[in-house]
């Protein structure tokens, strides 16, 4: 098996702490119950660069019951009000749709996947092949579903949200036991729109290591903020809900991110992780040109060979071609060589050292 720490492949696509953010445009409910607009979706979010699509694969029957008593009828948020059931029914992507959903998004030249809820939305995409699977932070205690997942032998990405560490563990455990090829553990806050100062992205370094897996997030809060600063602390994959227009109305426009938005998300993301770079102290390559600019000891006037030098005719300017002036305290009070003109940059074989050593030519 791949070691989850130095990453794995998706359609081929590399994910690991080398390689920039896997960018995951997840149409979810955003297709409005229309499979027009689920394949112009998923048009659009390859044309803003998203690395792959992802769908969810569930009916209201496979994921919930018909039934108003407690528990079963939402009381807050986005969808108070409605039951879990008739949620589902107007959110749920037809299983009839994910043939065409599926060639779609690789006529456009985008791997694609999706969210299973139970084992027989798993029959239905490995028939149609996903290269790798999904589960849902709701999902990440149903041990079972995850083993099923896991005997495929694909990748699997979990997001984690509300999961403590013995969850997230038990999650693991059993999609390595069952066989999984590569896995990413999402970090993710688990509520429709999410608030951005409860994101806690700190956790994602921790997570990685904590399961020496590639970690990432799935990301629920308004706008791309949080998204670029999870690349900024390893995140390798990025979850983000995307929709043609908010106005357009649906379950999970609120939290969705528009065209517009996608394209600067997948830009920002992927630039982000460029410029992480690595570890460097001194001159980069692009700051060659700059060094001459840095400051140097200059004659600030005409400097007569044998007169000292003072404060008043030495002086750190720029431009960068005299002596540092770390010198400055060297060489104010002895004399000049030679005559200095005004402008001059000052040089060791410029002062009159006495027969001294001055330091074998080094800065002091």
């Amino acid at each position: 098996m791949t070691q989850d720490k130095t990453g794995f492949e998706i359609a081929g696509r590399p994910i690991g702490p080398d390689h920039p953010p896997l960018v995951i445009a997840e149409v979810s409910a955003n297709h409005l119950g229309r499979i027009d607009r689920a394949l112009e979706t998923i048009e659009a979010a390859a044309a803003c660069g998203a690395d792959a699509i992802k769908i969810q694969t569930y009916t209201a029957d496979t994921i919930t019951m018909d039934h108003d008593g407690p528990g079963f009828v939402l009381e807050s948020g986005p969808w108070a009000g409605r039951t879990l059931y008739d949620l589902y029914k107007e959110a749920g992507t037809p299983f009839e749709w994910h043939g065409a959903l599926f060639a779609k998004a690789r006529a456009c030249g985008v791997p694609i996947f999706s969210t299973p809820f139970d084992f027989t939305a798993v029959d239905l995409l490995e028939d149609l092949k996903a290269p790798a699977y999904k589960i849902a932070s709701f999902e990440a205690v149903d041990l079972p579903l995850i083993a099923r997942v896991a005997q495929t032998g694909k990748p699997m990405i979990i997001s984690t949200g509300m999961a403590n560490l013995g969850e997230i563990d038990a999650a693991v455990r059993t999609a390595r036991e069952n066989g999984a090829t590569g896995l990413a553990l999402l970090h993710c806050l688990s509520a429709y729109p999410a608030p951005i100062d409860q994101a806690d992205l700190r956790t994602i370094p921790h997570l990685g290591a904590a399961f020496d897996v590639i970690a990432g997030l799935s990301d629920h809060t308004p706008g791309t903020a949080c998204a670029v600063a999870a690349v900024a602390l390893g995140a390798r994959v990025i979850e983000k809900h995307f929709t043609l227009s908010r106005a357009d109305g649906g379950p999970d426009s609120e939290f969705s991110l528009e065209p517009d938005e996608m394209r600067r998300l997948v830009q920002d993301c992927h630039a982000a992780f460029h410029a992480l770079g690595s570890v460097r102290f001194g001159t980069a390559q692009s700051e060659a040109g700059s060094v001459t600019y840095r400051r140097s000891l200059y004659a600030v006037t005409d400097i007569a060979a044998g007169q000292c030098l003072t404060a008043d005719n030495v002086r750190s300017i720029r431009p960068g071609h005299g002596l540092a002036p770390s010198w400055y305290e060297k060489i104010i009070g002895r004399p000049a060589s030679r005559d200095i003109k005004r402008g001059e940059p000052l040089q060791l074989d410029l002062i009159e050292w006495a027969g001294t050593d001055p330091a074998a030519g080094q800065e002091p």
